[in-house]
C-alpha cells in the first residue's frame, strides 16, 4: 500500500550540480602514484613527498630555486633558429619554430642568465625541455658560447643545467657543430682558470651527453636522472642483451665513475653554493 500519491505530472525534484574539480589542484606521483597538493608539490622543489621522485621542471623554475631571491639578468634573449636546411619532416621547420615559441614563450631550448647564488656570483645556461626535447641547435650552441664570454669577462663561474634529447635533427650538421664549438669555448673558460659546474637532469642524452655536459670541473646530476648517448631501448637492441638494473641512471653513471656527485634538488642551491666557496678560495 502506497502512502504517497501524486497528484501532479511534471513535479521535478531539484538536485545540485555536480561540481568538476580545477585541473592542476593535485600532483600524482609517476613513480609511486602518491597523490599530493601541487602547491604542496611545488613548495617542495617539485619532489614527490613520498618517493622523492624529481619532476621536470624547466629554466624558470631553477632560476627561481638557485638565484638569490630570483634575482637575476637574463642576456640574449631573442636569439632564434634560422633554417638553412629548409627542413621539413610532419611539419615545416619555421612552422615548428613558431608553434613551439607560441606555445611555450620560450625563443630556444636554453636561456642564460647571471646573479648571485648563495652570495656568489654565477653564470647559469638553463636548458628547457619542453622546446623540441630540449634539443640542441645552432642557438643553443651560440647562446653557451656568449654565455662563456661574459663569465670570462665578469670573471664569474660557470653553471650549465642540461635536460635534452640530443642534437637537433632539423639542423643536422649545424647542430652536430656545436658540440665541437661549445667543447672549444669551455677550454678558454678553463685557461681563465674559471670554474665550470656541470648540472645533469632527467634526461641528458645525445650528442649534449658527448659534449659540454660531461666537461665539468664538476659533473653534478639529480637522483633517477637518465644520462646516456644513446638511449637504453636502443643500446639494448643493439647488443641483443638484457641491460643492467638501473643503467644509464644518474646513480649507475656515478657507480661507474662518470660522476662527481648527486644532489637531491631541495639541496641543490646549498650545494652549489658550497662548491662555489670552495673555488674561490
Amino acid at each position: 500500500m502506497s502512502w504517497f500519491k501524486r497528484i501532479k505530472e511534471g513535479i521535478t525534484t531539484s538536485t545540485r550540480e555536480k561540481k568538476e574539480t580545477p585541473e592542476g589542484l593535485w600532483y600524482k606521483c609517476p613513480s609511486c602514484k602518491n597523490i599530493q597538493p601541487s602547491k604542496e608539490h611545488s613548495d617542495n622543489y617539485y619532489l614527490c613527498a613520498k618517493c622523492g621522485y624529481h619532476e621536470r621542471i624547466g629554466s624558470a623554475e631553477y632560476f627561481n630555486i638557485l638565484f638569490d631571491d630570483n634575482n637575476f639578468t637574463e642576456f640574449n634573449t631573442n636569439l632564434i633558429s634560422g633554417d638553412p636546411l629548409k627542413f621539413v619532416d610532419t611539419k615545416k621547420y619555421t612552422d615548428r619554430l613558431a608553434d613551439t615559441i607560441k606555445k611555450t614563450d620560450l625563443k630556444d631550448a636554453i636561456r642564460t642568465a647571471f646573479g648571485e647564488v648563495g652570495g656568489n656570483n654565477l653564470v647559469i645556461c638553463c636548458m628547457d625541455f619542453q622546446f623540441i626535447g630540449g634539443s640542441m641547435g645552432s642557438v643553443m650552441g651560440e647562446k653557451i658560447a656568449r654565455a662563456i664570454d661574459i663569465a670570462i669577462q665578469k670573471k664569474y663561474p660557470l653553471l650549465i643545467i642540461s635536460k635534452s634529447g640530443g642534437a637537433r635533427m632539423m639542423e643536422s650538421a649545424f647542430s652536430l657543430m656545436q658540440m665541437a664549438k661549445t667543447s672549444a669555448k669551455l677550454t678558454q673558460l678553463a685557461e681563465a682558470k674559471l670554474p665550470y659546474l656541470s648540472l645533469l637532469t632527467d634526461p641528458t642524452t645525445g650528442g649534449v651527453t658527448a659534449s659540454f655536459a660531461m666537461l665539468g670541473d664538476l659533473n653534478i646530476a639529480e637522483p633517477g636522472a637518465l644520462i646516456a648517448f644513446a638511449g637504453p631501448r636502443v643500446v639494448k637492441e643493439t647488443i641483443g642483451k638484457d641491460l643492467p638494473k638501473g643503467f644509464q641512471t644518474s646513480e649507475f653513471v656515478l657507480e661507474h665513475g662518470f660522476l662527481d656527485l648527486i644532489v637531491p634538488r631541495n639541496e641543490l642551491k646549498a650545494k652549489i653554493s658550497q662548491i662555489l666557496e670552495f673555488f674561490k678560495n
